[in-house]
């Protein structure tokens, strides 16, 4: 199942628990929660991400305060590594977001604060959304995780045009990849590539998930009047972490078409600096 509803995958603590055993893949994953909780990471790096109000994180006994933000709308968070083989407890004042990857090599649990976040826009028109790179390659170091955060005005189209990220080329990154969903509602597309055959086509709320094990996805779709906000969760075999794409060839000669449009005005979302 590529598309995981809302509650679907839920598992106290978290209100949203995609592992790679759940996937079905080796690398990527992420949880949700609204509570308190603690835990160990096992074999996987973390992030804590505030996707709404604070949190108060504690990693093999060093305290970390997290001011958080009161929506994923009003801008980036600060947030939190974990690093592998780490003893977490977690004190929550909101919805935490926990994006991870199996990983190999022990990094320092690091706080990272909203101000060194990047914003960039991408596209133009009604293919105008934000990225808030926050644990991007290059901007964040990782062992495995990467992770962005997608916004989209409402009536555009973002993840556009459709790419993948599936088959091992120069400039092709092999990702496993989880989109997580606040705002809408919204509409995300996955299909078939030439490493086999994929179809959902699934109308997304708040805390629903999309895995994408490999496949073309896009575009993802903001109802008019609707704000859209995605979470990006990637991670792969290569030892350099990457974002590499390749396009469907259908549909890339859209890129040239925003370089006569303006970025849409809407944006950006929240702060930027």
């Amino acid at each position: 199942m590529t598309h995981i509803p809302y509650g679907k995958a839920a598992r106290e603590p978290w209100t949203v628990e995609i592992t790679p055993a759940l996937a079905g893949w080796d690398y990527a994953g992420l949880r949700v929660t609204e509570s308190s909780c603690a835990f160990h990471t096992g074999d996987e790096e973390m992030v804590v991400l505030p996707l709404s109000g604070s949190a108060v994180v504690t990693v093999d006994g060093e305290r970390f305060e997290l001011a958080g933000r009161e929506s994923v709308f009003a801008g980036p968070s600060d947030f939190v590594y974990l690093p592998i083989g780490a003893e977490v407890t977690l004190e929550t004042h909101g919805k935490v977001a926990l994006p991870s990857a199996r990983a190999t090599k022990r990094l320092s649990a690091r706080y990272a604060p909203a101000s060194g976040v990047s914003v960039e826009f991408r596209g133009a028109g009604r293919s105008s959304r934000q990225v808030n790179n926050f644990c991007a390659p290059g901007a964040f170091d990782c062992d495995k995780l990467v992770a962005v955060e997608v916004l989209t005005p409402g009536g555009n189209w973002s993840s556009y045009p459709p790419h993948k990220h599936d088959t091992p080329n120069p400039g092709e990154a092999v990702l496993e990849e989880v989109y997580y969903f606040e705002g809408g509602p919204g509409y995300q597309r996955v299909y078939t590539s030439e490493r086999g055959p994929i179809d959902t086509m699934a109308e997304v709320f708040p805390g629903d998930v999309v895995l994408v094990p490999y496949g073309y996805h896009g575009p993802s779709m903001a109802a008019p009047g609707y704000d859209l906000y995605y979470l990006n969760v990637l991670a792969g075999p290569a030892e350099e972490r990457s974002m590499s794409f390749c396009d469907d060839p259908r549909h890339a000669w859209i890129r040239a078409t925003w370089d006569d449009q303006e970025v849409d005005p809407r944006l950006p979302f929240g702060r930027t600096s």
